[in-house]
């Protein structure tokens, strides 16, 4: 057996593994379910986060920044699921300053030394900002939907339409790139990304969009064609803009994958890395344009 061949096996393996959990979870509308695979895959995207910080050797407070984002994601899904997404701003306003409040207490009981201080702080917030707290965004979307007659959750149906259609934004970038992908994107961060793989993820984006609405559109009555050919555009663009900022973090700290959680595939952050732009984007378009 070839290297690409056990490449691709692992690759499939841990695609099927991996799908067959979401699906399940997803598709079932079983909240506590919910919060554990979103949970779990923030925390171990974090974790991923600062560990590669720790082989550039970035100072970072690891733990601190763990607990932190445990709370937050606990916390999300307590308040989202009782008062809402729309009402959360307290909520959010009370856990950054707890973060703050945390992370500036941490340093307290460390050597004040040039500048290593303002670093180990600000690479232990941006951490939280980038990972647990853009990925709650998926929460709110669940809870942005109102419920059904019988009180279940409707939103996670508009979760999988957004990992769907982000996923087809990845797989457009990944065939048109190669098959005809001849000038680079972006060279100094990402050198394989083609101006012809930005438009192939755009091109399959919006079709995955449409067509999915298509399929289902009584699953996703708050959502029109018009919508999804908006959203399939600014999902695709989000999607690219996610991939390519979690490159500027790897190369930054020269790792090839933020870790090894799944064979063939990398670890969790290479897994939501666009989810943590494009729902964000979907949450304030249901929001804003579409009035939930």
């Amino acid at each position: 057996m070839t290297t690409h061949q056990l490449v691709f096996l692992r690759r499939l393996g841990s695609s099927v593994g991996l799908w067959s959990v979401a699906l399940t979870v997803i598709l079932t509308g079983y909240e506590l379910g919910f919060m554990g695979l979103i949970s779990a895959l923030g925390l171990l995207g974090l974790w991923e986060f600062y560990s590669m910080l720790d082989v550039k050797g970035l100072p970072n407070f690891k733990g601190i920044g763990m607990i932190c984002g445990g709370l937050l994601n606990l916390g999300s899904f307590y308040y989202f699921s009782r008062v809402g997404p729309v009402g959360s701003y307290d909520f959010e306003i009370a856990a950054l300053l707890f973060f703050m409040l945390v992370v500036f207490s941490r340093q307290m009981f460390q050597k004040t030394r040039d500048v290593s201080p303002l670093e180990t702080m600000a690479y232990t917030v941006f951490g939280l900002l980038y990972v647990p707290w853009l990925f709650s965004f998926v929460t709110k979307i669940v809870y942005l939907v109102p419920r059904d007659a019988g009180g279940h959750v409707t939103g996670h149906l508009y979760v999988l339409w957004l990992v769907l259609v982000t996923k087809f934004s990845d797989m457009g970038a990944y065939v048109v790139g190669s098959l005809c992908g001849k000038h680079l994107l972006v060279p100094h961060i990402s050198p394989k990304k083609t101006w012809e793989g930005f438009f192939g993820a755009l091109l399959f984006s919006v079709a995955g969009a449409c067509g999915l609405l298509s399929i289902i559109p009584d699953r996703l009555s708050f959502l029109r064609q018009v919508d999804a050919l908006v959203l399939g555009l600014g999902l695709g663009f989000a999607a690219i803009v996610g991939d390519l900022a979690e490159s500027i973090v790897k190369r930054s700290t020269g790792v090839k994958d933020s870790g090894s959680f799944l064979p063939g595939i990398g670890g969790a952050l290479d897994l939501i890395d666009s989810i943590l732009f494009t729902a964000p984007l979907l949450f304030f378009y249901l929001h804003f344009v579409r009035g939930l």
